[in-house]
């Protein structure tokens, strides 16, 4: 009996044992599982820290930029997403498409904003400008002073950058141009293109057609080539010239700039060419400081009337192309039977230049000058007093006194009123030719606005 219950009672134990290191490994077990379970909730709870790390200083600031500039690529996630968890992945995923879709809409908020305190700005200087333009006129009219007159054109002429660059914000601020013409040739074009910039003495204009503009694209492709013209000059060397050259092509004109300043690299190439486009409304913000609203302007308008603007760096001087293409489709017969005259000014008469290049758009008005040109200080054609309508024979001293030569007694004579006011007047009918390119004619029948 008792080896019985020894027998039964190492049977026991025997089976305690084994149940217990059963036990014990199961447990081992289980702690190995739970073990690995922590490391990799550690490793993802890492994963994830890294990931909305790289959510935060990387992706989120290159979803931003690329609101501003398409070339901008959003970088995807660091890690595969695989091991972020599809919940969590797409749940980043929704988290900027939110903030793409509230940073546009306060983006286009606020150009908008932007752009109607400009243009309400922009209108109040035009409105200025203009009344600055009827006092200039009124001015030149009532003064027959060379000198006075040379003074006068020349704030005329700053008057005239002044309303250009008013009108380029405007209508890079969503406004119109505010002028509508009738057909003009492309000569009128260049030349009023050429009259709203600063270093227009620096502009060659060769190669004319045959070709007008038509009356309702006039003014958009003027304030086009005037923009392209300023920076072709702006980014060159001021001794240097800017070559223009107007070119009929099967599917219209061309109006090719040619500057011989610093070319534009690939990456300028490619933000000129998506200005240029119009494709996209430019961001008043990002215009740079001071402001570069050239290409700009020109995109707008191009995209707006139906013509193109593109710039190269494959200028024969070493610079920069833009080209203004007009299609058929914009073209008109030119218009009248006026003269046409001279596209630039000759390089051996910087003065006369000065006096003749501000003429946009107008037919030339001739003024006898005789004899070899005499300037002022300010580059202008100085008038000289002509000797007297009168018979010579019977008027000897009013010849003397009209070409300001010394009597026979070693006097000199008074000059003559009435011819100094003779070609004051036709100075004066001069300087109104040069306004009626400039002059604003009727509102655009497309709901233009009509402001000057």
């Amino acid at each position: 009996m008792e080896q019985f219950l020894l027998v039964l009672a190492a049977v026991c134990s025997i089976g305690a044992i084994a149940a217990f290191a059963l036990l014990l490994t199961r447990e081992r077990q289980v702690r190995s599982r739970l073990l690995a379970q922590n490391a990799a909730l550690r490793n993802g709870l890492d994963i994830r820290d890294r990931e909305i790390g790289h959510l935060v200083s990387v992706r989120l600031p290159e979803l931003l930029e690329s609101l501003h500039n398409p070339a901008v690529t959003v970088s995807g996630p660091r890690h595969d997403p695989r091991a972020l968890g599809p919940a969590y992945e797409k749940n980043i995923e929704a988290m900027l498409e939110l903030v793409a879709a509230t940073a546009e809409r306060v983006r286009t908020h606020s150009d908008r904003s932007a752009k109607a305190t400009m243009r309400a700005m922009m209108r109040a200087v035009q409105s200025l400008a203009g009344e600055q333009q009827l006092a200039l006129s009124a001015m030149q009219e009532r003064h027959d002073d060379p000198d006075v007159l040379a003074g006068l054109l020349q704030l005329d002429h700053m008057n005239a950058q002044l309303g250009r660059r008013a009108q380029a914000t405007a209508v890079l601020c969503g406004s119109w141009p505010g002028q509508q013409r009738s057909a003009s040739s492309f000569s009128d074009v260049v030349r009023g293109a050429t009259s709203r910039i600063r270093d227009y003495l620096r502009i060659r204009v060769s190669s004319p057609v045959n070709a007008a503009v038509a009356g309702r694209v006039v003014e958009p492709v003027v304030l086009a080539v005037a923009e392209l013209l300023d920076n072709a000059a702006r980014h060159s060397q001021p001794d240097t010239s800017v070559e223009v050259n107007v070119q009929a092509t099967h599917n219209g004109v061309a109006i090719v700039i040619d500057d011989a300043g610093v070319a534009m690299d690939v990456e300028e190439l490619q933000h000129a060419a998506r200005l240029l486009s119009g494709a996209r409304s430019a961001d008043v913000h990002r215009l740079g400081d001071p402001p570069q609203v050239g290409f700009a302007v020109a995109g707008v308008l191009a995209a707006r009337y139906g013509f193109t603007v593109s710039v190269d760096s494959r200028s024969p001087y070493g610079g920069v192309r833009a080209v203004v293409f007009v299609p058929n489709a914009l073209l008109a017969d030119v218009p009248g039977e006026r003269p046409a005259a001279p596209l630039s000014a000759p390089a051996q008469a910087p003065a006369q230049a000065r006096a003749q290049v501000p003429v946009p758009m107008a037919a030339p008005v001739s003024v006898p000058e005789p004899g070899p040109v005499v300037t002022t200080a300010g580059g202008l054609p100085k008038r000289r007093r002509l000797p007297a309508a009168g018979p010579p024979a019977a008027e000897p001293s009013e010849a003397s006194e009209a070409s300001g030569e010394s009597t026979s007694g070693g006097e000199t004579a008074e000059p003559q009123p009435g011819r100094a006011r003779a070609t004051a007047a036709g100075l004066g009918a001069w300087q109104r030719g040069t306004r009626s390119g400039r002059a604003a004619a009727t509102p655009d029948d497309e709901g233009k606005d009509p402001r000057p």
